[in-house]
């Protein structure tokens, strides 16, 4: 019998097993191929008007998405080969080589390889049409995506995983040079010895993780951040990763041997299911903590993104309220810029003109401005109240109007972390200014305002540059300081299309930045960089979440497909025994659910307390994002129930079999 004739035959002997096997191959290449075909789709690229950076963005997702499909094939190989352990060490004895068994199942994985190719290329390709349509979607873009195989995605892809098929050799040759053929033969014989817990060892793992959780739920603002903050890290860190560990190390094991020592113990099946969980704990102790940390990562980076995508639209907004700004020009170079705009498409739907005073600030500009990195200290704009609220009427936020006393203002600090401060009163800071060559004037800050009158200043390549410094004062002080001090001019304007102006914009800056220092601010050179940014951002985290996810259910999977092999003499005495059917596939849940479901507890709630304190804390004027996070939760919630259902019925056809 040829090396050919014997692989076949395996194939069908062990067709169960390779059908996992497959179907892990074909993921991983609808995965990659999905993925990597959007980045050469003529559809996409054409809708695009940030090419480079999608394409940048695409080649980065898709070296990471390499990487979790190599560990995951990796695993899923490990386990076939472990399964098969036996059947090697047969071959061994009757006389066959190592490298006759490597060239053998090196012959396997590249007819599986083959068939998983063609396959994963075919559903990759009626997959990425509908990513591709999806993405387009979340770009708020109407363009058509056509079915599409690029040869450079199938070229790539061929290539990849032919590589692969040779790392899987590599590895197949390795375990089985490392294995002994006595070991073979004895594999499935060994038994964990069940852990024995320590008390004062399963208190500290909820001490740990109390700690942590405590810190996290006080919030940011609490004493022992501000005052503590690296202390606070460091036990917030150490308390969810040691406390973790030893949570399924200790804690779990105890609160089992509390359970065995109950009177009713032997009623029912508690004893059943609850000694499989005690004589795995060891084994499983290091893959469940890593799932539940990492699973932590994977949810906040996906509430992360999403977050990120619900406000893009409505922040871009905040930050350049309008939607084109300039300093005003000369009466020539405002005629021309006037006529520019007229004549580009873009209806004007209005146009007001901002007077402000030039300042020069004396008090430090942290006094006034949070992040003041972010602002131009050359450019400290005074804006009377009456010009303020009129220009609030015109956007139509009233909520937003303001009324000062001689002396007071307010600062226009939009951006701030927790949204805007009112100082109580005789509290005030006080702010110093200088207006041309008068005396100092000093004003009281009533207020820091997380809004913008004028936004950042904008440039067609480089997107946001710095904001103006904008001081709101009263009507009184304005008409004080204005003798004094350089009156500054903007032209404000709002038009149709604002978001598709990025031609208009890049004409438009190139005569006003003419001047130098003039100030220049544009809608549409952030609105495009941000939405399609926001946009594949979404798009890449939930698709490498997806897959991660994917992944570490899969670790879990095939875990208790291989306790279920070497499960099944014990399941026989049960049959023996006279243990119906159906109190089987009771046991079976229950162990299962042990496993799949204290990953997904602790990995909600780590990420859902760091959620709260650093992300819905901080951005507390968007309602909608609880929303948001509850929705991701409920996702990767639903995920983890499929692999449990899945497992769980796979596990119960293994050891039924006789």
């Amino acid at each position: 019998m040829s090396l050919l004739d014997l692989t076949l035959r395996n194939v069908r002997r062990n067709f169960r097993l390779y059908t996992i096997y497959l179907f892990s191959m074909i993921t991983g290449v609808v995965i990659y191929f999905t993925f990597l075909s959007l980045m050469f789709n003529r559809d996409v690229l054409d809708a695009l008007r940030n090419r480079q950076n999608f394409e940048a963005g695409v080649a980065t997702a898709t070296t990471v998405i390499i990487l979790f499909i190599v560990v995951f094939v990796l695993y899923a190989n490990s386990f076939f080969m472990r399964q098969r352990k036996k059947e090697l060490g047969m071959y061994l004895l009757y006389g066959m080589t190592e490298g006759q068994i490597t060239r053998m199942v090196f012959y396997e994985t590249l007819a599986i390889g083959v068939f998983s190719l063609v396959t994963g290329i075919l559903l990759g390709g009626l997959l990425s049409k509908l990513f591709g349509r999806l993405l387009m979607n979340l770009m708020r873009y109407h363009q058509v995506i056509s079915l599409s195989f690029p040869l450079q995605a199938v070229g790539a892809t061929v290539v990849i995983f032919l590589l692969l098929a040779c790392v899987i050799s590599i590895q197949t040759h390795v375990m089985i040079r490392r294995v002994q053929l006595v070991e073979l033969f004895h594999a499935k014989e060994k038994t964990e010895k069940p852990v024995k817990p320590s008390r004062w060892l399963a208190l500290l793992s909820v001490t740990l993780l109390g700690a942590a959780y405590a810190l996290l739920a006080a919030g940011r603002e609490s004493a022992a951040w501000r005052e503590h903050m690296g202390a606070s890290l460091i036990v917030c860190t150490v308390g969810i990763i040691l406390g973790t560990y030893l949570l399924f190390r200790q804690f779990a094991g105890w609160l089992l041997e509390r359970l065995r020592r109950r009177r009713r113990y032997h009623v029912g099946n508690t004893v059943l299911w609850s000694s499989a969980i005690r004589f795995q704990i060891r084994s499983n102790t290091l893959n469940l903590t890593f799932i539940s940390l990492f699973s932590t990562v994977i949810l906040l980076l996906v509430s992360f993104v999403a977050v990120n995508y619900a406000v893009q639209f409505e922040a871009v907004g905040r930050n350049l309220p309008n939607d084109i700004a300039y300093e005003a020009q000369d009466a020539s170079m405002q005629e021309r810029l006037d006529r520019m705009i007229a004549d580009s498409g873009h209806a004007v739907l209005d146009h007001r003109i901002l007077e402000t005073l030039q300042v020069e600030a004396k008090s430090t500009l942290g006094t006034a401005f949070e992040n003041p990195e972010y602002f131009n200290p050359a450019m400290l704009l005074l804006v009377p109240q009456s010009a303020y609220n009129g220009m609030m009427e015109l956007r139509e936020e009233p909520e937003h109007r303001v009324r000062l006393a001689d002396g007071e203002a307010l600062s226009l600090s939009q951006g701030m972390d927790l949204g805007s401060i009112t100082y109580p009163a005789g509290q005030e800071p006080r702010f110093s200014i200088a207006a041309g060559g008068t005396a100092l004037e000093e004003l009281k800050l009533m207020e820091k305002k997380d809004y913008a009158l004028l936004g950042w200043a904008s440039d067609p390549v480089r997107s946001m540059l710095k904001k103006p410094a904008v001081l709101v004062i009263s009507d009184g002080t304005y008409a004080k300081l204005k003798p004094s001090a350089p009156v500054k001019r903007f032209e404000l304007y709002k038009i149709a299309g604002a978001g598709r102006a990025e031609e208009l914009s890049k004409e438009l800056h190139e005569l006003v930045t003419a001047t130098p220092g003039s100030y220049y601010s544009s809608f549409a050179d952030v609105y495009s960089k941000q939405i399609e940014g926001s946009s594949l951002l979404l798009f890449s985290g939930a698709f490498l979440a997806l897959i991660a996810l994917f992944a570490l259910a899969s670790v879990i999977y095939f875990k208790q497909l291989r306790e279920a092999e070497d499960a099944k003499q014990q399941y026989a005495i049960l049959r023996k025994l006279g243990v119906e059917p159906s109190e089987m596939k009771s046991v079976i849940r229950k162990q299962l659910l042990f496993v799949f479901s204290l990953p997904l507890l602790l990995g909600t709630a780590n990420s859902g307390l760091i959620f709260k304190t650093y992300i819905l804390d901080t951005i507390q004027d968007f309602p909608d994002l609880t929303g948001i996070f509850w929705g991701v939760m409920g996702l990767y919630g639903l995920i983890y129930l499929f692999f449990y259902l899945s497992s769980a019925g796979i596990y119960y056809r293994i050891v039924q079999v006789k």
